[in-house]
Parts: structure tokens; sequence; C-alpha cells
């Protein structure tokens, strides 16, 4: 596989500074050796110029830095477009998770035009499908699952010309926790599937991945997978600017990398929300390229 990485020190959508050296814990990390050492063919992209929160107002407190973050994502969608177009597979790192609302829409942008759809698989400990009307803090990155089916402000739903970019019947969040009241609204209302915390423990995460492939998959060109790290538990990554405890174990999520892996219809992996000022010798970062590595084909035989 040829892959082309892309930094996104995106620090607008939460508020705890330090995610923006997300992109620089994972290289430092060794990310480029591991996934040479896999046989891939490494193209690193550099980073994305991204405004800092200091250099302007939040404006509005329902959804803060909404123009500066639309304008970060529009450039990821266009770069994630013409790596697709290249014939590379796309590895956004982050950054906040508001970046994602970029990747998917390049992702569909690309497909769209070849009349096909795509499907979504949202790992987080959060539903992240709240809008500016439903969002207790007015944090974007609590956004871009909305914004991708359709809800929310235009600057965010409607990069590349078009909404929504994804349906709710191929779009999966997996081993969400923490849900605000207006999420579950409209998950309720859209339709999504959710995979929590609870069903993960009652069916295993073998079956929870099953399912939730099979649905992103279905009559769609493939899936993207969108890889939030505060959902594993905070004692495997410590690193995160929102951590909520009871998440994924070490073996839980490496599993469903492998079977992501497995299927064989990986579109495009963003993963985001390392947070090296609270991280404790670089364990997240560490943690997160092994699990793009799973993603991406290593196996243990």
């Amino acid at each position: 596989m040829r892959v082309r990485i892309l930094g996104v020190p995106l620090d607008l959508g939460q508020e705890r500074r330090g995610v923006d050296m997300g992109p620089s814990a994972l290289r430092a990390a060794g990310l480029n050796a591991a996934l040479q050492a896999l046989g891939h063919q490494v193209e690193d992209g550099g980073n994305l110029y991204a405004k800092n929160p200091e250099e302007q107002h939040f404006g509005d407190r329902h959804a803060k830095y909404l123009n500066e973050i639309a304008q970060a994502c529009n450039d990821v969608a266009l770069r994630t477009e013409r790596t697709l177009s290249d014939n590379f597979f796309p590895l956004s790192l982050g950054g906040d998770h508001s970046l994602a609302i970029g990747t998917i829409g390049g992702v569909s942008k690309f497909w769209r035009d070849r009349g096909r759809d795509v499907g979504l698989i949202w790992i987080d400990a959060h539903g992240d499908i709240n809008t500016p009307e439903t969002s207790p803090s007015g944090n974007i990155h609590g956004m871009p699952v909305a914004a991708s089916l359709g809800y929310g402000p235009a600057a965010i739903t409607e990069i590349g010309g078009f909404k929504p970019k994804l349906q709710p019947g191929a779009s999966v969040l997996v081993g969400v926790r923490d849900l605000d009241a207006g999420e579950r609204q409209i998950i309720r209302q859209s339709g999504t599937t959710v995979f929590t915390m609870r069903d993960i423990d009652e069916q295993g995460m073998r079956a929870v991945m099953e399912k939730s492939l099979a649905l992103a998959a279905k009559g769609a060109a493939g899936f993207i997978l969108s890889f939030d790290m505060d959902v594993m538990d905070p004692s495997e990554a410590p690193g995160v600017g929102t951590p909520v405890r009871g998440g994924l174990t070490f073996r839980e999520a490496h599993l469903a990398m492998e079977m992501v892996s497995d299927s064989g219809k990986l579109l495009a992996f963003d993963l985001v929300e390392i947070n090296p000022i609270i991280d404790i010798m670089n364990k997240t970062a560490i943690l997160g390229v092994g699990l793009i590595s799973s993603a991406l084909g290593k196996k243990i035989l």
C-alpha cells in the first residue's frame, strides 16, 4: 500500500490545549518506520496549517472557532481527495476530532464523483453528534458526526458543495460511553447505529466489530475509520483531553483494528486527540502507532 500521512495540528475544536502536538508525538513514536516495516511505501505530507486559539476570538459561543475550523477542514478535504486521486491511502493525524469533517468530506467527494457511497466507523468514547443547538460546550470536536450526516451550520455540513456526506444506515459509532441529551435525540432521529461499552461488555468486541463492518461496508465502496484515543481506558491512554473511565482494553482495540484490516474495505484513517502535555513518556502515541499498524496489516502470526 502507498500511504500518505497528513498531520493536522488543529487545536480549536476543544478547550484543553496540546492536541496540536499529536502529529509530532506519533511521528516521534516511530509511525513512519513502523509502516515501512510492514512493506508500505510511506510519503509524509507534513502538517497542514491551522491557526492557534490565541490568534482570534472564538466567535459564536455555540460553535466556537467555526470559520477557522471550517477553513482547516476544507483544506483537509482537498488534500484527502487529492491523496486518493494520486492512489495513496490517506492517514490523518490529529489534532482534535473536528478534523474528521474534512477527511469524511474528501473521501465522500472522491467516491461520490464515481457514483459510490462510503460508510463510517467512528470509534470514540463520545458520540460527537451534537449541533450548536444541542452542544453544552459549543466545542466543534463534538459535532463532526452530525455535520457529516447533514446536521449543523452550512460552513461544516456543505464542505465540497454537498450534504450529507454519509447515510445514517452506514454510520456506526463504537465504544461510546458518554453522550449528551441532545446527542441521544439526534441518534434516535437519524437512525445512526451506536454500540456502547455495554454492548461490547455483553457481546464482545468480535461480535460488535462484525456487525459494524457489515453495516459500514454494505453497498459502499468501503468505509472511513475515525479513531479517538479517548475510547481507550485512561489506564492505557492517559494522554487525551477528555478521558472517560471504563474504555477499551489494549487487546479489544487491537482486535478491532485487526478486523478492520481483514475486511479489506478501509478507505481512510484518522487517529486523533493525543495530548502529549498530559501523557506519560509518550505512552498514548506509542499505543496509537501500534493501533495504526494493526489496521494497516500488522499481524501476530
